[in-house]
């Protein structure tokens, strides 16, 4: 069988692509998630990407997810009489919530986050621009924050404002994003990404929010936030997938704790059998660049050894000369550090107790798959939970999700080592259905004669509910 990359990719769309062709290209180089970002952009902008999203997918016959990245709370200074100041080390400057929005200057600029002197005490750092200029409080006053600045230099508007060590109470859910994600129900995104969440009762209310406007889609908890991973089980359960947004993350609890980090989010994700997305300047060199760097190639390496199941392009694919090489070389890179043996081999609940059938049957079916000359694992879904389930365990065998679902065939596509396969029961004796799933793997030669595969069903076939059983079969 062909060599397929195992690792999933997201891209981001922006003014670099935009279009049709261009689109159809990243598919085909191996993009199989979408992300669209709400913090740019008008509704009719974005019905208008996934539209031609939805199209070019059809075109080339496969199916592709979309996510909406709602803005969430973007603390912010706002804006210069000069568009920009430069700040010196030891000098004083005001953050003021009552200062005129365009008045800026070196003394102060006004913040259009009102309750940050409230947020903060003396001896707090605020790292504005992600973190290239550090202030220190010295004194707060009514809605005053009087800083020192002890990182200085260019400031310029409506740069972030984080506090290291987090703490900032704004609401994950602006009154922006709940229009966004009215916005993203109606396009039929299949996942939705909620921004700076601090706890998991923000992915509840984003859940409960979606759910009473008519919205089905997976919930994407964005950790960046210093307190999110004190209570990050918490978060993971409440969520269907999480994202190690590693910007804001990076800025809030320091760049050496990072990858420590990193590498936390992604194992707690998996053991809770959900999916996990790495992101932030993975390839941002290639923005300009026709080729990454050697540290960047390292990064996304790194990431699909640790098992992430996707790993995402931002401004590489949104607005850089490059966006259609940038995803070549991510693939490359993905299928080079997926032939480490360690990204092959489980022990991982070897010892545990499973805790219902689907998941007994999952795991029994990829034990089996590893430790025997098993060339294809075949899952007869409706939901998509067996095939996730499944894709926790490492392996070098793809897992097929066979599912007349469209919905679910595409909320696979960011699952790690699973690949979607639309597979009709209409008309099919429950008989001849393991016949029917090898005439469907042969007809798109993903099976060749003589090699063995898994096949894990329910008892009614084509109908939620659990999976309870599987079968070995040679291929005749």
């Amino acid at each position: 069988m062909q060599t397929r990359k195992r690792t999933k990719i997201v891209a981001t769309l922006g003014p670099a692509s935009n279009d049709l062709a261009t689109i159809q290209q990243l598919i085909e180089a191996g993009v199989s998630v979408f992300r669209m970002n709400f913090s740019h952009g008008t509704a009719a902008d974005h019905q208008q990407r996934a539209t031609l999203i939805r199209q070019a997918a059809t075109a080339l016959k496969q199916e592709v997810a979309i996510m909406a990245d709602l803005q969430g709370p973007k603390i912010r200074i706002a804006r210069f009489k000069n568009k920009q100041v430069t700040l010196h080390v030891g000098q004083s400057f005001i953050l003021d919530a009552d200062f005129a929005n365009d008045a800026g200057d070196e003394q102060q600029v006004g913040i259009d986050y009102k309750n940050l002197p409230q947020d903060v005490t003396i001896g707090d750092k605020l790292l504005l621009d992600d973190g290239r200029l550090v202030f220190v409080v010295e004194k707060v006053a009514v809605n005053k924050v009087f800083c020192i600045v002890e990182v200085g230099g260019i400031l310029s508007n409506n740069k972030g404002i984080n506090k290291l060590g987090g703490g900032l109470t704004a609401e994950a859910l602006t009154e922006k994003d709940k229009e966004d994600m009215k916005t993203a129900i109606k396009i039929d995104v299949d996942y939705i990404a909620i921004s700076f969440p601090r706890n998991a009762q923000d992915m509840h209310h984003a859940r409960e929010l979606m759910q009473s406007w008519g919205g089905n889609a997976d919930l994407v908890a964005k950790i960046e936030r210093a307190e999110a991973m004190d209570v990050l089980d918490d978060i993971i359960r409440a969520s269907d997938a999480v994202m190690v947004a590693r910007g804001d993350l990076g800025v809030e609890i320091g760049d050496a704790s990072l990858p420590a980090a990193q590498k936390l989010i992604i194992q707690r994700a998996r053991i809770l059998d959900k999916a996990v997305i790495t992101a932030t300047q993975m390839m941002e060199s290639m923005i300009e660049n026709s080729i990454p760097t050697r540290a960047e190639v390292f990064d996304v390496a790194n990431a699909v050894i640790d098992y992430t199941d996707a790993v995402m392009l931002s401004a590489e694919t949104a607005s850089g000369k490059h966006p259609v090489e940038v995803v070549k070389a991510m693939v490359r890179i993905c299928i080079g550090a997926e032939q480490d043996p360690t990204t092959q081999v489980s022990k991982h609940r070897v010892e545990c107790e499973f805790q219902n059938t689907s998941e007994t049957i999952a795991m029994a079916a990829m034990y089996a798959a590893n430790h025997y000359d098993i060339k294809a694992i075949v899952a007869l879904t409706e939901s998509g939970a067996t095939p996730l389930l499944m894709s926790r365990i490492k392996t070098g065998i793809p897992i097929y999700a066979f599912s007349s679902s469209v919905k679910t065939l595409r909320k696979v596509c960011l699952y790690r080592d699973v690949y979607p396969v639309s597979f009709s029961l209409q008309n099919i004796d429950n008989n001849n259905v393991y016949d029917h799933v090898v005439t469907v793997l042969q007809q798109n030669k993903l099976i060749n004669r003589g090699e063995k595969i898994i096949i894990t069903c329910g008892d009614l076939v084509g109908v939620h509910g659990a999976t309870n059983g599987m079968k070995i079969i040679t291929i005749t």
